[in-house]
Formats: structure tokens, C-alpha cells, sequence
């Protein structure tokens, strides 16, 4: 089992250096420190292992480190930054790892752009040696590349000459999309095995600066200071520590304080419980930081995302979750409250990003995604962003025979309106009604209102109203039916469904990590005996099938 909690205590890859408002994360990957057996992780390389550290990391100087306004990256090796994700790795991997690794390394890289955007944590990246393949799309999530000039330094994405695949989605992407290189310079630089150094580094937009090695130390410590001016990030502000999670694995599922998780293996399904706090929202920001991540919003985002991860990586034949929640809703309206009013406190600022993060991990898994709204659910607010999340949500009209819970309601409150934007750009909402704005604005007029099951369908916000005569055979039939149907065929289907509206880098990186990557990485001329993949590091060529396709 891959298991994606860890600690610093724990780090064999990364660590971290704080100097008042200037962070150094170093990247010193151990050779011998591999996931699997079977290769060594030479030239700062990297696997699923090494880029969990990086994710906590993050995550770890968002929150336990309110004061550091720029994060350097840089290598802890001579002579290279980093060689991208290992080759013998993915030459070994099956398909489902290696499309389940470059999904989340695309998402920790997002993760670092969050921080710059959302939080003013701004990175830089000190490129020393060579930045090749997913090395440089590492510098790529960064907000300045320094390039040293020592004529042999360079940034590369070599994998279309060396390895018959794509340099990741994510690196096309934010080279054309972010780094607004032009098209005929970047096909060039991404056909080019050797890189791209020095000033035409700077002139092609790959990097922003290159400076000499007598001035490099000085220079990167100038412009990491002059990166974080101007940043909301708090002065002299407590971090708050990310405790170790409270969780039992068990051979069907995992419970966790607040959020469990239920597998059928003779169905393929996952049940996803969420658990309503017991307790009132905290006095203000400060208490609530104080709380830690026994804020019950905190609890939830760290839970959920340790849940997601789990079922996405080391369950990949359940291919159907079914979102349940369970208790008041009034009191998950509370904490929407105090997310609302207490937003511009940097904790709560922080929590409700993370909470947005993993909704997008949601969004972007490739499961079947159900909703379930019954009697003693609290999908309102927060929570109801799992409604719309799900591919299809059924709620119960009236309640069941023999029951003392009142009917079923779904509760909408402001964060519903844009705190949680899907990659998108859009809240969930808007991208359900695309192109029905008087649908979206009626909704947003029902904000606090307990919304029964006819109510709710009736306003567009579930699927489906059935009652208790056919709900468990309806909703029995329908995920029978899901199960029967081709699970690479479903996969396409949602990712395409799931994000109408405008195109942004992030929808495109995943729309094409989805389609591209995933036809690319099976090919025989990427991954075939006589593939590039295979006769990586052989001194063979690889036989290529000539055949446009």
C-alpha cells in the first residue's frame, strides 16, 4: 500500500530551511530510496515517493510557516537540479501508476501555484545544472526561474527525442500557457534533447534571468526578497503543526475521525461517509487557528484528502464512490459562516483553499462520482459541494417508513457561489448551469433555504427524486448498470463532462493527461519491447511504428 501521510522526521528526498520570510526547499533525492525495488533514483530523479514529500512540504509551509513570504527551490547535488521522474520507474510501472503518478504530480505542481495565487506564498526556483524533463516542469509551477550561467546549466523537456512520450502535458502546457513561449520556439526546444542555456534561455521566456556563478548566491537571496514584497502573508503569526492523522485501515475501508470510507469489493464501490461537526464554530481567525486541524473544516479537507488518495492509488478496481454525509446541517452552515466572515483571517484563508484543492482532486479522479441525499444527510454548504461534484446525486423524497428523521433537505450558502472554483475557473454551480444564467441566479436567490427533495429537483440541484418504494431498487439498477460498462469508456466520458465553460492551463493539462497521455503510454513505441521506454540506457534504438495515427 502506498501510504501519502508523512513528516519531515520522515523525508528522505526534501528539506526545508526557514530564514525569517525566505524559505530554501532542497531537493537531495536518495538514490536508494525508491517507492519499489528494481532502480535507483540517480540525477535527483524522481517517483510517486519523492513527489509525496514535495506535496507535504507545501502544504507544511502554507500552514505551519504563516511568516515565509517566498520559497527558494533549489538542488542540493552538484551539477543538476533535477533529471525528471525516473525512467526505469516508468519503464517498469503498470499504465495505472504511471497515469496516477503524473495526475498527482500535476496537482502538487498546481499546489505551488495555489500558494503564489491564493495564500502570496511566492516560489523561486535557483536552477543549478540541468533541469530536464519533469526537473524543469518543477521549475515551470515556480513564479521566477534563475537560471546559473556556468555554460553548462540548462532546462529541457527531452522526452519527445529520448522517450517517444509527451514532457508530461503539464510542461507543454505552462511552457505555451504560462510561460507564453512562441509555438515554432517551443517545438524546437522540445525536440531538442540537449536544452536551451543561458541567453537564449532568457530570450525564449524559459527562464527570466541567468546569472553569473560569481554573483548566483547573492543574487537569488536579492530576488527571493524582492518576490515576496508586498505579500499578504502575516507577520509574526503562529504556524499551525499538521498533526499526524487519526486513522485505522481495515481490509474494506478506512475510518478516519470525521470521514469514512466503505469499500463493496463484489460491487466495485466506495462509500464515502462525512461526518457534521458536534460542536460551534470557533469566537474568531484566532481561535480557530488555535483549533488547528481539530477545525472541523480542517479535519474534513485533511481526511477527505487522504481518503481520495487512498482509493485513487492503491484501489483502482473500485471505480464507483458514492458520497453519504450524516448529521446536522445547521451546524455545517455555522462553519460556512465563520469560513465567510473570518476569510480574510490567513488560517481560515488557508483552510478554504485546501478545501478547494480537494474538491479539484475530486473532480479530476477518474470514478464514477454518486451523491446520496437521505433523511440525516447534511449535504448544505460546504458539503453540498459533493452533490455537485458527483456525476449524479439521487435524493429521497419524504422519508423512510418507520424513521423519526425529517425529510432529506440540501442547504446552499454563499461558498457555494465561487469559494470553491472548479479548475475551470467556474464554482461547480455555474459550470451545472452553463449557459443558464437565470438558473444559477434563482439558485443563488434560495441561499439558506432547506431545499426538500422536490424543491431541489426542481431547481436543478440533484438528479434524480425518488421515493422509498423505488429508491433502493432504482438507485441498486443504476449503479449495476455503471458497473457493466467500460471503465476506460467512463473515464472519457466524465472528464469531458465534467467541465463545461471556458478552457483554462488547468483543464488543460488534465483534459490532456486524461486523453493524451493515457494513448501515448500504452503505445508500443513508447512502452513496447522495442520501445523507447524499454530500450532506454541500452545503447539500442528504438523501433518505432512509423504510422500516423
Amino acid at each position: 500500500m502506498i501510504d501519502f501521510e508523512t513528516s519531515p522526521d520522515r523525508y528522505r528526498h526534501w528539506r526545508y530551511e526557514v530564514d525569517g520570510p525566505i524559505a530554501t526547499l532542497i531537493m537531495d533525492v536518495d538514490e536508494s530510496g525508491g517507492l519499489f525495488d528494481g532502480y535507483e533514483l540517480k540525477l535527483n530523479s524522481y517517483d510517486l515517493g519523492v513527489d509525496i514529500e514535495l506535496y507535504d512540504a507545501v502544504q507544511r509551509l502554507r500552514f505551519e510557516h504563516p511568516g515565509v513570504k517566498t520559497v527558494i527551490m533549489k538542488s542540493g547535488k552538484d551539477r543538476v537540479f533535477c533529471a525528471g521522474a525516473n525512467i526505469r520507474m516508468l519503464g517498469q510501472s503498470s499504465h495505472a501508476h504511471k497515469v496516477n503518478f503524473c495526475k498527482f504530480t500535476n496537482e502538487t505542481r498546481n499546489a505551488i501555484e495555489d500558494a503564489s495565487e491564493a495564500s502570496g506564498q511566492k516560489y523561486l526556483c535557483a536552477v543549478t545544472g540541468s533541469a530536464a524533463g519533469g526537473g524543469y516542469e518543477l521549475a515551470l509551477a515556480a513564479d521566477y526561474i534563475m537560471l546559473i550561467d556556468d555554460r553548462s546549466s540548462t532546462v529541457a523537456l527531452p522526452e519527445t527525442p529520448l522517450l517517444a512520450v509527451l514532457p508530461g502535458t503539464g510542461g507543454l502546457t505552462r511552457v505555451t500557457d504560462k510561460r507564453k513561449v512562441r509555438r515554432d520556439l517551443a517545438d524546437v526546444f522540445c525536440s531538442t534533447e540537449e536544452g536551451v542555456k543561458g541567453k537564449r534561455a532568457v530570450d525564449w521566456r524559459l527562464v527570466d534571468e541567468v546569472v553569473p556563478k560569481s554573483k548566483w548566491e547573492d543574487r537569488v537571496t536579492e530576488a527571493a526578497h524582492n518576490l515576496g514584497a508586498g505579500s499578504i502573508r502575516p507577520e509574526g503569526a503562529d504556524g499551525v503543526p499538521l498533526t499526524p492523522l487519526k486513522r485505522q485501515f481495515e481490509d474494506n475501508g478506512v475510518t478516519y475521525s470525521r470521514v469514512r470510507v466503505d469499500i463493496d469489493r463484489d460491487k466495485a464501490l466506495a462509500r464515502i461517509q462525512i461526518t457534521a461537526p458536534n460542536s460551534a464554530p470557533p469566537s474568531d481567525g484566532e481561535a480557530a487557528a488555535k483549533e488547528g486541524c481539530a477545525f472541523w473544516p480542517m479535519t474534513i479537507a485533511r481526511e477527505l484528502d487522504d481518503a481520495i488518495l487512498h482509493l485513487r492509488t492503491n484501489e483502482n478496481q473500485i471505480g464507483i464512490w458514492v458520497f453519504e454525509t450524516d448529521g446536522d446541517s445547521a451546524a455545517v452552515l455555522a462553519f460556512d459562516a465563520f469560513l465567510d466572515a473570518q476569510k480574510d483571517h490567513w488560517f481560515v484563508n488557508e483552510v478554504r483553499h485546501y478545501l478547494k484543492r480537494v474538491f479539484k482532486r475530486i473532480d479530476v479522479t477518474s470514478r464514477t462520482m454518486v451523491a446520496r441525499v437521505e433523511p440525516g444527510s447534511c449535504f448544505a454548504g460546504t458539503l453540498a459541494e459533493l452533490v455537485f461534484v458527483a456525476d449524479r446525486s439521487i435524493m429521497l423524497e419524504d422519508t423512510y417508513e418507520g424513521s423519526n428523521l425529517p425529510p432529506a433537505t440540501l442547504t446552499l450558502s454563499p461558498l457555494n457561489f465561487g469559494a470553491y472554483p472548479m479548475a475551470n475557473g467556474l464554482s461547480r454551480l455555474a459550470t451545472r448551469f452553463w449557459g443558464d444564467a437565470d438558473l444559477l441566479t434563482a439558485a443563488e436567490e434560495r441561499i439558506g433555504e432547506p431545499l426538500e427533495a422536490e424543491d431541489a429537483g426542481a431547481a436543478g440541484l440533484v438528479t434524480f427524486v425518488f421515493d422509498e418504494i423505488d429508491m433502493e431498487d432504482e438507485v441498486r439498477l443504476m449503479l449495476e448498470e455503471r458497473a457493466k460498462f467500460s471503465p476506460d469508456a467512463l473515464t472519457g466520458m466524465e472528464a469531458n463532462l465534467r467541465f463545461a465553460g471556458p478552457e483554462t492551463m488547468e483543464t488543460k493539462i488534465f483534459g490532456r493527461l486524461t486523453a493524451w497521455q493515457n494513448w501515448i503510454f500504452q503505445r508500443p513505441n513508447a512502452v513496447g519491447e522495442d520501445g523507447a521506454l524499454s530500450r532506454y540506457g541500452s545503447g539500442l534504438q528504438p523501433h518505432y511504428n512509423r504510422e500516423r495515427v
